[in-house]
Formats: C-alpha cells, structure tokens, sequence
C-alpha cells in the first residue's frame, strides 16, 4: 500500500533538490496532493514540470497504487514568491 512517505521518496529519488509535501485526501492511500518545489522545474512549463512528477510515480500510477494526483509544482523563486503573497 502506498503511503504519503513514499510518494514523497518517489519524487526525490527522480528530482533530488526538491521539497516534497504529501497529503493523503482520502485516508485510503490512492488519493493524494503533493507540492513540488524543484529547481528542475526552471524554464519549463507547467505541464513539463508535470511531466517530470508524473513520471517519478509511473510506476505506482500505472499499477493504480495512486489513483489520483493534486499537484502543484513551483520553483523555488516562485515559491517564495506565493509564499510571501499568501
């Protein structure tokens, strides 16, 4: 069974500077959101950076261990700059 925990290990073992927050939504463990800030994602467009998630969980998501992904993918600066506007 997937946990928030490996999730976030998934993401790191593929984006290895990133921050990494993983909630579980439904308490069942194929439900969650995560937060992704990664200096990988710098230049690329929202649905790159995606991309670059998505394919750290492919294995776990082809397998329906998750079966569904919120996400939300910044880069440090725009992190900062969320950060300090909400």
């Amino acid at each position: 069974m997937m946990n928030p925990d490996r999730v976030e290990a998934m993401i790191k073992s593929e984006l290895e500077d990133a921050r990494v927050e993983v909630r579980d939504l439904t308490g069942g463990g194929d439900h969650y959101e995560a937060i992704v800030i990664s200096s990988a994602f710098e230049g690329k467009s929202l649905i790159k950076q995606h991309q670059l998630v998505y394919g750290a969980l492919q294995q776990a998501m082809a397998s329906e261990a998750i079966h569904a992904l919120a996400l939300k993918t910044y880069t440090p600066q725009d992190w900062e700059s969320a950060d300090k506007a909400g």
